[in-house]
């Protein structure tokens, strides 16, 4: 009788289509998500921090949403959910501005790491009234029926972020930045010869590569760098460039993992009987006052068996007005077995990466603004969802208390626990190193993709395999109920991981390969999550259920949150083909974790008459 009294009132009281509403404010939720969680990590790779580093300054951005059940209460009991869902939203359009206008400073990785946490503890409080919202708006078969709408336009916002927002960076990066500058390496047993290819205007500045014949180390190429003032003696992130450690300084557990189960011969590691040599690059004019150009050096084409060094020095050099006139020093190694002649080209590629992630997150703020303006209008106002009129320092104490009491209390809470924080194991792990791998050059174990073929990728098929899978998720859910398409849906979101071992071992940079990938991948995940958040929204039923959801949700997070931490350290360790191995391993822990949840075979179902 509860749930038809409370179709009755949703069906009298919801003014506006869902499709007016459910759309427009799962986008709006899942946008902040991933500007913090990925728009981050691919701005600050391109801004020169490493994958340790990003993995763990941009994990800790998942606290928010592992503690927003400790403010929950709150949203239960001041103001209605629709209030504070639109309140959120003009509040993230102040927090992209403040990214957007920390991101020339000179300390712009403390700076923007603050805003990005004002823009995650905002988004935290903005999924609270969300998703409660929703609950309160929908009758339980709507809830069901709409599902799989709501987890799509989430995951057609993160696709949308990681796509065509990645590619407006990469646009303004390629179009404002100077001639692209190619390298050409010839090796032989004998000799090593250096040839600038690059195609020079010389109506404008250019970059130029030659031989450095009087350097021929590592530590001879550290230290001209850091007098010529292109690398500092301790580096910093702020800086943008990150020192890496070196063999002698990494732990002993650091050590044991890399030599247990890193890969072999892979990356920039090199015997001393390799053959290592030094390449300078300066720029031919001076840049204005102020400004500075920015120049990426990676693999582009060729033998392998020529390596750049990118783990102890950075390929990523700044030239400004008191620099312009020295040369930066690049190391290279060329392979000791080689028996035959064989050459390798190298792309240094520069632009004003910056201005790209600011004009980004201004269009981030203009977006919140609007739609924020757009829900004060379309979203409906349920009877249900309403304050409570007696709001007192004791009511929220005992309202808080009960809302954890009754949680904990529930009937198989502790699987349902150990499946909130384990079902998405595998994605916490990948989700920070994916872009990552796409944009590393292949002589480390990327893909050597650029910022806008990353974007178009996820832009194009990408969101299309996820908004189907997504669809037919919530549609098959809809019409059989949850317990019968759990397994199926495990499977979806598990077994197509498998991409990226492919991608990794064959190491094809071919943009069909990496769409027909991405699809596969992304189809699984749109009809694997539908069962995640079904399983929230099924647990979470009862009185508290939109703190209760929001505890479900804290716990998500937590689950993100922790794994993905150590994901950079892991990966920089044994490196990408075995970190992907070890993604994949962990999939039989989201299979253990299934087997033991409960769901009532009717949930979800449309009831009948």
């Amino acid at each position: 009788m509860k749930n038809s009294d409370t179709s009755s009132v949703v069906k009298s009281e919801t003014k506006r289509n869902p499709w007016l509403w459910i759309p427009t404010l799962y986008f709006a939720e899942g946008i902040p998500y991933v500007a913090v969680m990925t728009l981050s990590v691919i701005m600050y790779k391109r801004l020169g921090i490493s994958n340790t580093d990003i993995a763990l300054y941009t994990g800790w951005l998942y606290l928010p949403w592992v503690i927003k059940p400790f403010w929950s209460p709150f949203v239960d009991l001041l103001k209605t959910k629709r209030w504070w869902t639109v309140a959120m939203q003009f509040v993230m359009a102040i927090g992209f501005a403040a990214i957007a206008l920390f991101i020339p400073a000179s300390l712009f990785f403390r700076l923007t790491l603050a805003a990005f946490w004002l823009v995650a503890l905002t988004s935290a409080t903005h999924d609270i009234a969300a998703d409660g919202f929703y609950m309160h708006g929908l009758n339980t078969h709507q809830q069901s029926l709409y599902v799989g709408i709501r987890s799509t336009f989430y995951r057609v916002a993160t696709v949308v972020g990681q796509g065509l927002l990645v590619i407006l960076a990469g646009l303004i990066e390629t179009n404002t930045g100077l001639e692209p500058a190619k390298v050409e390496i010839k090796a032989s047993q004998e000799n090593i010869t250096i040839v600038d290819i690059s195609e020079k205007n010389q109506s404008a500045p250019y970059f130029s590569f030659c031989a450095a014949e009087e350097i021929s180390s590592l530590e001879e190429v550290k230290a001209a760098n850091i007098e010529n003032g292109f690398m500092l003696a301790e580096t910093s992130p702020k800086q943008g460039v990150v020192k890496a450690a070196t063999a002698s300084e990494e732990g002993s557990f650091t050590r044991w993992i890399r030599e247990t189960f890193g890969e072999k011969n892979r990356g920039t590691s090199t015997s001393a009987a390799d053959r290592t040599f030094a390449v300078a690059v300066r720029l031919s004019e001076k840049p204005q006052d102020g400004q500075s150009q920015v120049l990426n050096v990676s693999f582009k084409e060729g033998d392998q068996s020529i390596k750049l060094e990118q783990n102890k020095l950075p390929a990523r050099f700044e030239f400004n007005a008191s620099n312009w006139d020295k040369c930066a020093y690049l190391l290279f190694y060329a392979d000791k077995n080689l028996r035959e002649d064989t050459s390798a080209v190298f792309e240094g590629v520069s632009g004003n990466i910056p201005m790209a992630w600011l004009l980004v997150f201004a269009v981030l703020s203009i977006f919140f603004l609007i739609t924020a303006i757009y829900h004060t209008w379309t979203l409906p106002r349920p009877a249900s969802d309403r304050a409570s009129k007696e709001v007192t320092a004791r009511n929220i104490f005992k309202e808080f208390l009960l809302t954890f009491k009754s949680f904990f209390s529930k009937k198989g809470v502790v699987p349902a626990i150990l499946f909130m924080l384990l079902y998405r194991l595998p994605e916490a792990q990948l989700v920070k190193l994916i872009n990552p791998f796409m944009l590393d050059p292949q002589d480390i174990g990327g893909l050597g993709l650029t910022t806008g073929q990353v974007g178009f990728v996820y832009g194009t098929v990408g969101i299309l395999g996820l908004t189907i899978g997504g669809i037919l998720g919530g549609l098959v859910a809809a019409k059989d109920g949850l317990k019968k398409w759990l397994w199926p849906m495990v499977c979806a979101i598990t077994l197509p991981d498998l991409v990226y071992v492919f991608l990794s071992y064959a190491q094809s940079a071919s943009l069909l390969m990496v769409n027909i990938c991405i699809f596969i991948e992304q189809f699984g995940y749109g009809f694997g999550f539908t069962a995640y958040m079904l399983y929230l929204i099924y647990f979470s039923e009862g009185e508290h259920k939109t703190s209760h959801y929001a505890i479900c949700t804290g716990f998500m997070a937590l689950g993100m949150m922790l794994p993905g931490m150590m994901a950079g350290w892991l990966q920089e360790t044994i490196g990408y083909r075995h970190f992907f191995l070890w993604a994949m391993i962990c999939c039989l822990v989201t299979f253990i974790v299934c087997a033991f949840i409960k769901i009532d075979p009717q949930f979800g179902k449309k009831e009948s008459k």
